[in-house]
């Protein structure tokens, strides 16, 4: 029997066999069309979502996981092991996703009393946050404490590298979480802008504006490359939002440009692709530190 059990929301950034080989439980967050609600990643796939987006002349909105979405995960995790650590989307897309899951934290002291349960700010979205979850997993299918599992997703957030070149801005403008690219929402024409999902705040920021996608992706992987230069093997998950061929061909680039300790190809979710939009491809990454 593990020690913890990591549970998270359904904004992760990870492909859909990872999350059942570690086992991995997630809240679902709500996709509001109109009058309809679907819970994220369990009643509206990805490819469906994105067809639905470009046809809707109203953007959607979503919803956070309520406490008791939480509740009942921590409830199942439970009867796995007695710690739990839930990874938490970053509060600066989603406040109310980590206040729930800590309500939920006080609630759950009423119905398992034995479990220990600590919330954490992943201060990353898509594929960040899904590698943050991912190592926390392997620690805690490892056999590593609760205190352990938690210092290794801290180790990871602190070197975690969101880069995503955009289609366009105006999701991120009209659902608010446009951060400091503000300035370039109402100027980019035939510009496609670089942002990234900065670790220290946990909010958008802009890196550069290129003129076109193919050179935005070639200045993608030299960015990778600055910041991964005399480090160790590189952990990468591919993000994309309904650009599955444009993703392959980024993932074979980046296998061929950096020696990849493990990287995958992930769907950017209906829960964030309300606000990043259709075509978006990026590379979630962090390196191993040569000398630990």
């Amino acid at each position: 029997m593990q020690q913890v059990k990591v549970v998270t929301d359904s904004s992760v950034g990870l492909p859909d066999a990872l999350i059942e080989e570690y086992g991995i439980r997630f809240a679902p967050l709500q996709i509001i069309f109109g009058d309809k609600t679907y819970r994220d990643r369990i009643e509206l796939s990805p490819a469906d979502f994105y067809s639905m987006l470009e046809g809707s002349d109203k953007l959607p909105t979503t919803s956070a996981p309520t406490s008791q979405d939480f509740l009942a995960i921590y409830k199942e995790a439970a009867n796995e092991a007695k710690n739990i650590v839930c990874l938490c989307l970053t509060q600066r897309f989603s406040t109310m996703g980590i206040k729930s899951a800590l309500q939920a934290k006080e609630e759950a002291r009423e119905f398992l009393p034995d479990v220990r349960i600590e919330v954490f700010d992943s201060r990353s979205a898509v594929g960040g946050m899904g590698l943050i979850v991912l190592a926390a997993a392997q620690a805690a299918q490892e056999g590593k404490t609760l205190p352990e599992v938690i210092a290794t997703a801290e180790s990871v957030r602190d070197r975690i590298n969101v880069i995503e070149v955009m289609d366009t801005l105006k999701y991120l403008a009209k659902g608010g979480r446009i951060g400091k690219a503000a300035h370039w929402a109402g100027s980019l024409l035939n510009i496609k802008p670089i942002l990234e999902v900065s670790n220290l705040t946990g909010a958008v920021e802009p890196v550069e504006r290129i003129r076109t996608k193919q050179k935005a992706l070639e200045r993608l992987l030299e960015i990778v490359s600055e910041r991964v230069k005399g480090q160790g093997p590189l952990h990468a998950i591919v993000d994309h939002s309904n650009t599955p061929v444009e993703a392959e061909r980024l993932k074979e680039q980046v296998i061929a440009n950096f020696d990849c300790y493990e990287i995958y190809i992930s769907d950017i979710t209906p829960a964030c692709g309300v606000h990043l939009g259709p075509r978006v491809v990026g590379v979630s990454f962090y390196a191993e530190d040569k000398h630990t």
